[in-house]
């Protein structure tokens, strides 16, 4: 995607929601831009919508993997920014993730709201205009539904940023921004194309914008309707399941056949530390109860299965454990893993790193590296569907196919889900199918939220690969199922009413 740097610093002052001083916007116009010299063309145009984008930078780095640290997946080896705390159930309204999503989605919002509203008198193709728009309808609706999965309703602004208008709104209903969400992704689907190329890659598509909507749909148990629209981005044709499931995710297959949408980033502009020690070994750590869920090779869970040999638990299993977790006795980076190299649960994170197995890298310094952050991707849409429809009619022939098309990846070969299950049994398997297919992608929290297994499974002990306890979740079903409204924004604005059971 093209970076407009300079006229993206200058702008941004026009861009920010709630800003409390108009006197941002003196500035000199011979030597920056203001709100009367912008807006006027299509190179401003350009770049007010890469600021648009660049909102997204938070959900490439904090807002993504993190959640999987609030989940039976993994644990923080840290207390940075609050994940351990909304895990262990001692969170507080003012937690610093829960204060940041809010602040991050509404930038976002007011962006995207800024960006509509200015585009219109500028001079440009129609077609280049409403497509633009279209990027902006698909940004706005990802930044609500951030919010809507972790707070429900929230003050549903349509509009530039405008403190007097917007400061003491009240909380929409749930269902209201809901609804809203699915206007925006539906008019979006209307005018964005398939794909781009070139400078083009990395903007929001057709396809993402119904790979996001069928995604909406699933979270609102609204089965028929996410099932129809998964069904077209799968008939599309424009996704394939990328072959090599350790490689998918890696910087030199930023843009192959299964990405539906992710955050760019690029060197050495804008850079991630993904690569770093403490995500590749710690941040974020799987858990032993992750590890034990992965099947073997059969099929069949480590209970049932005469493949599971307890003194070497990690052979014979589904490959993406080990594409996906580094184990001790394993190689990785041209060695062996001892037990110190991986100390606080004894795994470490494969996913988002350069790292091969059988060669020697140098470590890569904290924040360089350019991986892009893979929001959307095929194999969700597939087991969308596959939920959706299970849901909808019960496991059909096309449930089978969908689940198995994700299972039988070629790097993954694993073997088709057994005939005949009913419904209740499908839907087990296609929920231990999403937990290993996109585990530490950011998407197990919203699924065990709404799947309203959170109070069982984040109400139990944290464990290692020896099986000691090394931390001890707690879920209040009574609260925890909603964030809190963060403290400062209550006390900005009164009229927001705070989550039921949070003072």
């Amino acid at each position: 995607m093209k970076l407009f740097k300079n006229i993206i610093s200058a702008s941004v002052g026009l861009l920010v929601l709630f800003s409390s001083c108009d006197s941002l916007l003196d500035v000199d116009p011979s030597d920056q831009y203001s709100v009367d010299t912008f807006w006027k063309n299509e190179e401003h145009a350009q770049a007010g919508l890469t600021g648009c984008y660049n909102a997204l930078f938070p959900y490439g780095r904090a807002l993504f993997m993190e959640t999987d640290m609030i989940t039976p997946n993994a644990i923080a080896y840290n207390e940075a920014n609050g994940t351990d705390n909304i895990a262990r159930g001692v969170h507080t309204t003012t937690t610093y993730l829960v204060s940041y999503l809010w602040q991050s989605a509404f930038t976002g919002i007011g962006r995207t709201n800024t960006f509509m509203d200015k585009v219109e008198p500028v001079s440009m193709k129609d077609e280049l205009k409403n497509r633009m728009k279209g990027e902006a309808r698909f940004l706005r609706a990802f930044y609500y539904h951030s919010l809507v999965c972790r707070f429900g309703g929230v003050p549903l602004i349509l509009e530039t940023p405008n403190a007097a208008a917007h400061q003491d709104l009240p909380r929409n209903t749930k269902e209201e921004v809901v609804d809203q969400i699915l206007i925006d992704l539906t008019e979006a689907a209307k005018v964005l194309p398939d794909s781009y190329s070139g400078a083009d890659l990395g903007r929001a598509t057709k396809g993402a914008a119904l790979a996001l909507k069928a995604r909406v749909l699933l979270y609102e148990g609204r089965w028929s309707e996410a099932a129809a629209v998964a069904k077209e981005v799968i008939d599309m044709k424009e996704y394939v399941l990328f072959n090599d499931y350790r490689h998918f995710f890696s910087a030199s297959n930023k843009h192959n056949s299964e990405v539906i949408f992710n955050v760019e980033f690029k060197s050495p502009e804008y850079l991630t530390g993904f690569d770093h020690n403490s995500y590749t070994l710690n941040r974020p750590a799987p858990t032993k109860d992750l590890v034990d869920s992965y099947l073997m090779t059969d099929g069949k869970s480590i209970s049932e299965s005469s493949l599971y040999d307890p003194a070497n638990p990690y052979e014979n299993r589904d490959p993406r454990l080990l594409y996906s977790i580094r184990c001790v006795g394993y190689m990785y980076n041209g060695k062996v893993t001892q037990p110190g190299d991986v100390v606080t649960t004894g795994f470490g994170n494969k996913k988002y790193t350069t790292y091969e197995d059988d060669t020697t890298l140098p470590v890569i310094v904290d924040g360089k590296s350019d991986f892009n952050s893979i929001l959307m991707r095929y194999a969700e849409v597939l087991l969308t569907y596959a939920e959706a429809q299970n849901e909808a009619v019960g496991p059909d022939q096309s449930v089978y196919d969908a689940i198995n098309e994700v299972r039988m990846r070629p790097s993954v070969n694993m073997p088709k889900v057994q005939t005949g299950l009913n419904k209740d049994k499908m839907r087990d398997m296609i929920r231990l199918e999403r937990r290993i297919e996109l585990t530490m992608e950011g998407l197990y929290y919203s699924d065990i939220l709404r799947w309203k297994t959170a109070e069982k499974v984040n109400n139990a002990d944290v464990k290692n690969s020896a099986g000691v306890t090394v931390s001890k979740r707690s879920f209040n079903s009574e609260r925890d199922y909603l964030w809190p409204v963060p403290n400062n924004q209550i006390v900005l604005n009164p009229n927001l009413t705070q989550n039921p059971n949070w003072k």
